[in-house]
């Protein structure tokens, strides 16, 4: 809470302006927006097909999360509101939430405080239909398939082989695997069946890495479904899938205007999860943000070993971008906990554990600034609890390592609070120093760029395949998808694959159970540890806590 109020509470009192109002303050005409009511529409790209991208990006991740949570995606809000401020026209380019965070744990997704993305019950819920179109796209695909089997299955798939799974845009661990087809023959083909949660559909990754709709269908053609009896891999398009999939994604393809507390444009726009796809927004709204603004502030999910990792050696390469600066995000509450410090005794001065947690930090400046070529500011997240000693510890190691620092104070002050790192921002930016390298080059074979990562970024001693993940792998190149990037599906808790290893943790392995390819999106998918694709809900969800009173407002929403 901000004060006395909560976020929704914030919100729900800001005095928002007509999208027609926010859009022409970004040059764009009346007729270039499908508006949904009066304060979020879509955009009709057709209109910024000429522009250059003219704006300098700005890439925010963040340090190891914890249960304490880190403030990225408040900070990206109220880091532009402090751009524009300072007289820099600035954009926001943020993932839209999933309704499993808002449900589960979480709560809101849509920044905190006075730095807030509005109208904030709107985003969290529902929005404009991105994520059931997707989800939609995700489920004809799969009821294609199985009327396939059922009708004759001209094409040999085997129902054994299938790895196209279905989706809903909730955490329900019970539909995580299941039996489908039962109760007889006119029900379907009996067979092993699951779902993922939407944001980690291939379909979603497809979304988000197309250039426009026509690439979009091009790549929706191209996903694996499964394998033939002979072995021999079968794709949408060989389901003459992609039309009518790309039919309920026409829309949603276009990006959603949305507005900041402060009247700062925002495009939100896909949105799947660090930890299990590659965690970033969509590279068309991206794009128009560098095109619209001066400055695009966009954001990449979990910490730098993930989202910010995904971000350059995925979106990057696939889309062209060059981040001319990277803000990490770092809480002092955050940096005790990876110092050894439980979750009930942060509030409690504790130098010694920030300095412990420390080498946690230094790791992700260091993954941005050496292996990446970025210039790097810190943003400590401010809160309350915090005491100057320890806040002056954080402030000398960045010096230490000749980093930017810069106090963030925009969950209590809104754009005023960022100031700070904002002028960091534009020093570093207009330096122009950035000279975007990738952790690894594509041509690699598989099991080398995956060393490459967990050893360059995770700190790793090596990796490790199971019998499973080796004899994938060997089939994911002998189809000829060998050269394409890695998505790695790993805890965002932990540099390693174990959730409890906290802090800097150096000689572990990196364990991969399962490799699959994502050829419509891109890439293949090296899933490590426990990591599920299909979140649960905890013993007390946000779901909750959740109501609607007579009037028709929503409390509980964060």
């Amino acid at each position: 809470m901000a004060g006395n109020k909560s976020d929704i509470e914030i919100a729900q009192e800001a005095h928002l302006k007509p999208i027609v109002d926010v859009a022409a303050d970004l040059g764009l005409e009346a007729t270039s927006l499908e508006p949904y009511g009066r304060y979020k529409a879509k955009i009709n790209v057709d209109a910024l097909a000429s522009r250059p991208r003219a704006g300098k990006l700005v890439l925010v991740s963040a340090i190891t999360p914890t249960p304490a949570g880190e403030g990225k995606t408040t900070t990206s809000v109220g880091l532009a509101d402090a751009l524009r401020r300072l007289k820099k026209r600035a954009v926001l380019a943020l993932r839209e939430p999933s309704l499993g965070p808002v449900f589960g744990i979480k709560g809101g997704a849509a920044g905190g405080g006075y730095a807030q993305v509005v109208p904030m019950e709107d985003i969290n819920l529902h929005f404009t239909g991105d994520f059931h179109a997707i989800g939609a796209a995700n489920n004809l695909l799969a009821a294609i398939i199985d009327n396939h089997i059922k009708q004759g299955n001209e094409l040999h798939i085997d129902p054994r082989r299938i790895t196209w799974r279905r989706a809903v845009d909730m955490n329900d661990r019970q539909l995580r695997h299941i039996v489908s087809g039962l109760g007889g023959v006119a029900h379907g083909v009996v067979r092993e069946d699951g779902f993922d949660i939407t944001v980690a559909s291939e379909v979603m990754a497809a979304f988000c890495l197309s250039a426009d709709l026509a690439d979009l269908k091009a790549r929706l053609g191209r996903m694996v479904i499964g394998s033939t009896y002979e072995g021999a891999p079968v794709t949408a398009h060989d389901l003459s899938a992609e039309g009518a999939m790309t039919a309920l994604l026409k829309d949603a393809i276009k990006p959603n205007l949305v507005q900041t507390l402060e009247g700062t444009p925002a495009l939100m726009h896909g949105g799947p999860f660090a930890n299990i796809a590659h965690g970033c927004n969509s590279i068309i709204a991206t794009d128009c943000a560098l095109k619209l603004g001066e400055y695009a502030v966009t954001e990449a999910g979990f910490g730098a070993d993930l989202g910010a990792e995904k971000f350059c050696d995925i979106a990057c390469r696939a889309a062209g971008f060059t981040p001319s600066v990277c803000v990490l995000v770092a809480t002092v509450r955050a940096l005790k906990m990876h110092g050894g410090v439980a979750k009930d005794a942060l509030a409690q001065e504790d130098v010694e554990a920030v300095v412990a947690g420390l080498p946690n930090l230094e790791r992700h400046i260091a993954n941005m600034s050496d292996v990446f070529g970025l210039p790097v500011v810190v943003a400590i997240n401010a809160f309350p609890t915090d005491t100057a000693k320890e806040l002056d510890a954080v402030k000398a190691a960045c010096s230490n390592l000749g980093v930017s620092v810069a106090l963030s104070e925009v969950w209590a002050r809104g754009g005023a609070g960022g100031e700070d790192l904002a002028r960091e921002v534009i020093r570093l930016a207009e330096e122009d120093q950035a000279e975007l390298t990738y952790c690894y080059d594509t041509e690699l074979d598989i099991r080398t760029k995956l060393q490459q990562i967990v050893q360059k970024i995770y700190g790793a001693r090596d990796v490790e395949l199971t019998p499973s993940a080796t004899r994938q792998l060997a089939q994911i190149e002998e189809r000829g998808f060998g050269n394409l990037p890695l998505c790695m599906a790993k805890t965002q808790y932990s540099f390693s694959d174990n959730a409890r290893l906290l802090g800097a943790p150096s000689d572990f392995t990196v364990t991969v159970r399962e490799l699959k390819v994502a050829a419509g999106a891109g890439f293949v998918v090296a899933l490590t540890g426990a990591i599920m694709t299909m979140p649960g809900l905890p013993k007390h969800p946000a779901a909750e806590r959740i109501d609607v009173l007579p009037d028709g407002r929503i409390v509980g929403l964060f």
